[in-house]
């Protein structure tokens, strides 16, 4: 089975110094290419994170501080990695919580514009949670009959992670080989604003949180009730991409405030 695409789609996966979007860094990038035509793409890189990888971390993705001493740094692959993925939808494996918040949030630091406007994203976790409820390795065995073998090595992965999207399509009737349908289908937290989840659309269409004593309140309504609560945010350890959406919401009520008066 070939994916239905109208354009190149991503496969790609991360290995990192940690879980934290805001402070930790890729160590690891792999990346798998698919066109509309069936062919592949690929390409992995090691990259020095500039901040120590803790030995826990480490212990579970086998790369250490020595090993990553000599390569470049995101900011140096940055325009190399925007070249590949230029006009092409995202997937990966947990991608929408972690994967391409934590891409873009390297972006942003590497002063390199990026964001999701235009691109679906496809997380296949999120399908397989839906639908089976396990773990990648669990995965790879329950759809493609094989054992994940070097788990935690990126493109590794990243190969198994396309593999078992192409698994659960043969499986499920109800799944469509479409990328939007897949992309909608992974969005069990809902229509999120910013990659992290932190701002979602509520079934109004409105801009609300996701946290805090704010949860599933309108930014229009916590702008009128609490301004000092977004510099409160932009001050936090939040995203980057979070505060430049916080930023240009702000930017936008103090316009409209002029306007009016």
């Amino acid at each position: 089975m070939n994916l239905k695409l109208k354009r190149p789609i991503i496969f790609f996966d991360l290995e990192t110094t940690g879980l934290q979007i805001a402070k930790d860094r890729i160590v690891e990038i792999s990346i798998l290419k698919i066109f509309p035509n069936g062919n592949k793409e690929s390409k992995t890189w090691l990259v020095n994170p500039t901040i120590p990888i803790p030995p826990e971390t480490t212990a579970i993705h086998g790369i250490s501080n020595d090993k990553i001493a000599n390569e470049p740094t995101f900011k140096e692959i940055a325009n190399d990695i925007i070249e590949l993925i230029h006009n092409c939808d995202l997937a990966g494996y947990n991608s929408n919580k972690f994967d391409i918040p934590l891409l873009i949030e390297e972006f942003l630091r590497a002063e390199v514009d990026f964001d999701m406007k235009g691109r679906k994203s496809i997380d296949v976790q999120n399908i397989f949670h839906q639908l089976e409820k396990r773990t990648l390795i669990a995965a790879y065995k329950f759809y493609c009959g094989k054992n994940l073998e070097d788990a935690h090595s990126a493109e590794a992965d990243t190969t198994a992670t396309y593999e078992v999207l192409l698994a659960q399509l043969e499986k499920y009737d109800q799944l469509n080989n479409d990328v939007e349908f897949l992309s909608e289908f992974s969005e069990i937290r809902g229509k999120c604003v910013d990659a992290a989840g932190f701002i979602r659309y509520n079934n109004n269409g409105k801009e609300v949180l996701s946290f805090g004593k704010y949860k599933n309140i309108t930014l229009e309504q916590i702008w009128k009730d609490n301004p000092g609560y977004f510099s409160w945010i932009n001050q936090s350890d939040f995203p980057l991409y979070t505060k430049n959406i916080m930023k240009d919401f702000v930017n936008k009520m103090k316009l409209n405030e002029k306007f009016k008066n």
